[in-house]
């Protein structure tokens, strides 16, 4: 036994991981996962797990105890698709990246496969701390733009350079991003996105033949295609950002042309087609407030779209669809979907662990034993915006909430008066 710890310690030692002292959070109301809640628990950190949740149980000895006494503990939240180090201010292009535009003279060509969300984002991003003082632990880091967007990493919000997952999904744009990518016609858009799908089908077959310029001319170039091969290959999803019913339609029927994992983000009208999303078993990630058709693609939006999904069988989760400055807001956009129908319990799923199922995150979005120690303790309820995050703990280690907007708190709460 002592061996194995110092083996343990040694590789933790190596990753330039330091975990600190055991954690105890004591005499909490603890949801272990969506569904499960205890009263009175303890909730015991060591190592960057959670290695013991039970009602009543004492912190261990030389552990660090947090009083939970009136507060409610959570996994950390996940937002399924975020902007969050890769763009920091939108309007500032020197801190926007994996963004791409029809229009952008740099990036015209509206296939971008092999870009990857881990080339560019910024640990440092002035969101990060933001979203983590607002509860959230993990960001999936999203490409947008053009007919396809690239590849997303799942990021902890602690400052790590280094995701806890690359690649965890492949992004394309049925909507006016890709429709402008296509010049204009959504309709030549969904025929682009077969055509390129089947071309990857076929430099999948035959890389020799692609090689040896024995192929036909194909839509993308040879890093494009490589990188679609594990869509292809139902090893990470296709996250398919569509509004229109008629396009979710379509995304539905070339998904099953092809084989794929789908998801849908955005999805205006997916409320429409919320029995073929379930029997397909496809995930939605929409934002509830979205509740306003941005153009005329998609002018059916309901406020219950989550609701009458869920009701549906449909796998719900909640995401600022990658406005980066949004992100700490994700707990109010789940309580705005529970506020019209959503039962509390899948508000919680909706941003714990749909999203992180979804993007395969092993051991996050719960607080069962062995559990990456993912942990936000609240003042009170966390779908209320009264209630306050009060501790944030990210693979075991306690963060700090300081952030741009409590500097700025800080330093204006007050004004000196003016010279005489």
């Amino acid at each position: 036994m002592m061996r194995a710890l110092i083996i343990v310690a040694l590789i933790a030692g190596a990753a330039g991981i330091s975990y600190g002292e055991p954690i105890a959070i004591v005499g909490a109301k603890i949801y272990v996962k969506p569904g499960q809640v205890i009263e009175n628990g303890t909730l015991v950190i060591d190592r960057g797990k959670v290695t013991a949740v039970a009602a009543g149980a004492r912190a261990p000895a030389g552990a660090k105890t947090i009083d939970g006494k009136g507060k409610v503990v959570t996994a950390g939240l996940v937002d399924g698709l975020s902007g969050v180090g890769l763009v920091g201010i939108d309007l500032e292009p020197q801190v926007v990246d994996g963004r791409f535009g029809a229009t952008d003279s740099v990036h015209a060509d509206p296939v971008h496969a092999s870009y990857e969300a881990r080339d560019g984002f910024d640990p440092h991003d002035v969101n990060v701390p933001v979203a983590r003082a607002g509860g959230l632990t993990v960001v999936i880091a999203a490409p947008q733009g053009g007919l396809v967007s690239g590849q997303s990493a799942a990021y902890a919000l602690d400052g790590s350079a280094e995701p806890v997952r690359a690649p965890v999904a492949m992004h394309v744009s049925l909507g006016p991003s890709g429709a402008g990518a296509a010049g204009g016609s959504r309709g030549k858009t969904i025929e682009l996105l077969r055509e390129l799908l089947d071309d990857a089908r076929e430099f999948r077959k035959d890389r020799a033949g692609y090689e040896k310029n024995a192929k036909r001319k194909m839509l993308a170039d040879r890093l494009d295609l490589e990188a679609l091969v594990p869509v292809l290959a139902r090893q990470i999803p296709l996250i398919v950002d569509v509004q229109a019913e008629s396009d979710i339609r379509a995304a539905l029927r070339v998904a099953k042309e092809f084989n794929l994992r789908i998801a849908i983000a955005g999805g205006a009208e997916a409320w429409r087609v919320a029995k073929e999303l379930a029997a397909a078993k496809v995930p939605v990630l929409l934002d509830p407030t979205a509740n306003l058709p941005a153009d005329l693609e998609a002018s059916e939006v309901s406020d219950e779209a989550a609701t009458i999904l869920d009701k549906a069988g449909v796998q719900v989760g909640i995401s600022t669809l990658g406005a980066s400055w949004a992100a700490r807001t994700l707990r109010q956009l789940a309580g705005n979907a529970v506020a019209r129908g959503l039962s509390w319990d899948k508000g919680l799923a909706s941003i714990t662990t749909v999203p992180a199922t979804l993007y395969g995150l092993k051991g996050r979005g719960t607080l069962e034993r062995g559990a990456v120690a993912d942990v936000v303790v609240w003042s009170g309820d966390p779908l209320e915006l009264s209630s306050a995050v009060e501790t944030v703990i990210i693979d075991g280690v306690v963060q700090s909430l300081e952030n741009h907007q409590t500097k700025l708190l800080q330093r204006y709460r007050r004004i000196p008066p003016p010279a005489p």
